[in-house]
């Protein structure tokens, strides 16, 4: 099954691409969630009609996250957990803590933007990597330290 790509889907290609999928993953993943459309002739016509206005808007995405990315570079977030002798937490530090501090830190970026495979689970100076785009990324220092 041939779709066009409405959005960026990791490990398949990026938003206008036109791929050649098996037919279930077509069916039953890209087209309910809106991510790709089924390449039909008039499909392909009004997408390629559309090419310039989308590589602009992209272009400008990419300008304002790559100047984000470096005001992201480098934040420093300290966090106050309870943890035992060892230094292991009782909690953990996720995804969710990091994203409100960075966002009160004046800071709106995405959940998915963050890569953290498991909740930080240990005391000490860990290194995080925000990635906006495949292209455009940043890292934060997140420090965890044993709240008495």
């Amino acid at each position: 099954m041939k779709v066009i790509l409405k959005t960026d889907v990791e490990a398949l290609g990026r938003a206008g691409d036109v791929k050649d999928v098996a037919d279930g993953f077509g069916r039953n993943f890209l087209l309910p969630r809106k991510l790709a459309l089924p390449a039909t002739l008039a499909a392909l016509k009004v997408w390629e009609r559309g090419k310039q206005k989308r590589a602009k808007e992209l272009a400008g995405k990419q300008e304002r996250l790559k100047e984000l990315a470096g005001k992201i570079n480098g934040v420093s977030l300290s966090f106050s957990r309870q943890a035992g002798a060892e230094g292991k937490l009782f909690g953990s530090v996720g995804k969710s803590d990091i994203l409100k501090s960075l966002k009160s830190c004046g800071y709106a970026v995405a959940k998915d933007a963050l890569v953290l495979e498991q909740s930080i689970k240990q005391v000490g100076d860990h290194e995080v990597e925000v990635r906006l785009l495949p292209e455009v990324g940043a890292k934060i220092k997140v420090t965890v330290v044993a709240r008495e």
